[in-house]
């Protein structure tokens, strides 16, 4: 009968035996694959805003009721839904792209050129004329991205051994967030200086230029996905037959993580499910928000173009450098502490009124703290991953990690249309109290080991 794994000390982690120096620490981030991590990280956080955030901005300048912002949110459900064709991802090749650039990188570029075309059309489509056309090129985006996150999240965790996978982690992050301010702020910023003097406030042909300087932006992802080298294939025995081919691609995966963390799993899942609870639900109605508030576009882009980049870098800098020195478990719970702690912060500046400085405060507040528990939950998913099945896995966790929060995004419009905009940030607040008790639970088990392979290489 086997022993079940010994319970450690809460909030530490096994690495955390044997701390590297701060120099080793630091060292890592210049190391390629780190490098290459911030780049397509921008790639990745590109689109996310384009379809959520930023996009709720544009409907509420439109005239779009908070109602109806929040119920079509649910386009971001895609990406809560990715795990169903992520065995596609994981194992099918796209013909020609993959013989030419290699697995991970042909399904990378794939799914670029369908956020390009997609963000294209959102630029074209009016919501005043179409609101359809709009949620069906923002759901072509959503599913483009989402594809994109399965293949990178492979590449990433193919790319360097776990005692790297925090430092990646870090850069992935940075340069998603980077991306989120530009898709942010630098939209605000484009759309404030494309309108035309003495017009009305809303102008189509503003957000017609932000969005597709957005989709040019594509190509920092797609010049780093050509000039990258493709991860060492892994290859497992190929299947006997159709019935060998779904038991391999599409069950496998998911029953060796039962088979692997057995009771433990549900916790687990459970914590994964709503980490990101608070700021994925609050997130929907920041925008409306800072219109309702009488914020400008130049107002709001230019405390996060500034503040939110500065915040931004230091969140996931020093997330990702606590996690490396001290463990996982214990920058996790510490990003969920200030994730729920920021939108008390929202609340409080719903009661101040028009106020520029507090929103500086505010906003600094909200990208530290994000970028804190992000890098730490990055790195803590990438562990619960089998090298074997690191897209199909790490899809399944970071879906999890959405359905729940994006279900509930969708009432947020007609919950501050009920209660305001104070009782709503409150009430996201506490939504990450149950956050702390899964993170102090699953702090006290000791998962086994992924994979006792190697540490993947990069090919030449």
């Amino acid at each position: 009968m086997q022993t079940p794994p010994a319970p450690i000390d809460p909030l530490s982690t096994p690495e955390a035996n044997a701390k590297p120096s701060w120099a080793q620490t630091f060292k890592v981030y210049l190391e390629p694959a780190t490098l290459r991590m911030l780049f397509l990280g921008f790639s990745a956080g590109l689109p996310l805003l384009l379809v959520l955030g930023t996009l709720s901005f544009w409907l509420r300048e439109a005239g779009i009721k908070r109602e109806t912002i929040g119920y079509l949110s649910w386009v971001g459900l895609a990406y809560a839904f990715k795990w169903v064709w992520s065995p596609l991802v994981d194992r099918l090749p796209i013909p020609l792209l993959s013989r030419l650039l290699g697995r991970r990188r042909a399904w990378l570029l794939f799914a670029q050129a369908i956020i390009v075309l997609g963000l294209c059309g959102m630029a074209v489509s009016d919501p005043l004329v179409s609101l359809e056309a709009i949620v069906w090129f923002a759901l072509m985006v959503a599913f483009g991205s989402a594809t994109q996150d399965i293949a990178l999240d492979a590449f990433r965790i193919e790319s360097a051994d776990m005692q790297r996978q925090a430092a990646l982690a870090a850069a992935y992050q940075t340069g998603y967030r980077l991306a989120m301010i530009w898709a942010g702020a630098g939209v605000l910023w484009i759309a404030a200086r494309s309108e035309v003097a003495n017009v009305a406030n809303y102008q189509h042909g503003a957000w017609q230029v932000a969005y597709f300087a957005m989709a040019a932006s594509m190509a920092v992802g797609v010049i780093t996905v050509l000039i990258s080298p493709e991860p060492a294939r892994r290859e497992l025995p190929p299947p006997r037959n159709a019935a060998a081919w779904i038991q391999q691609v599409l069950i496998e995966p998911f029953a060796e993580f039962l088979r692997r963390y057995k009771w433990q799993a549900a916790l687990i899942l459970s914590l994964i499910a709503v980490y990101r609870i608070s700021d994925i639900v609050m997130g929907i109605m920041a925008n409306p928000f800072y219109v309702d508030m009488g914020y400008t576009k130049d107002e709001v882009a230019a405390v996060t173009k500034i503040y939110g980049v500065i915040m931004t870098l230091a969140g996931a800098f020093i997330g990702g450098s606590l996690a490396v020195r001290f463990g996982v478990m214990r920058v996790l719970m510490l990003g969920a502490v200030l994730s729920a702690g920021s939108n008390l912060l929202f609340a409080w500046l719903g009661s101040r009124g028009h106020d520029v400085t507090s929103l500086i405060f505010v906003i600094s507040a909200d990208n530290l703290s994000s970028g804190i528990a992000s890098a730490a939950f990055i790195a803590y998913l990438s562990s619960l991953t089998n090298i074997n099945y690191s897209a199909t896995q790490y899809a399944l966790f970071s879906s999890m990690m959405l359905l729940l929060p994006k279900w509930l995004a969708g009432f947020s419009g007609k919950y501050v249309d009920s209660f305001g905009y104070i009782n709503f940030f409150t009430a996201t607040a506490l939504l990450g109290v149950p956050v702390l008790i899964l993170v102090w639970l699953a702090s006290r088990i000791a998962p086994p080991a992924a994979s006792t392979d190697a540490p993947p290489t990069l090919t030449d």
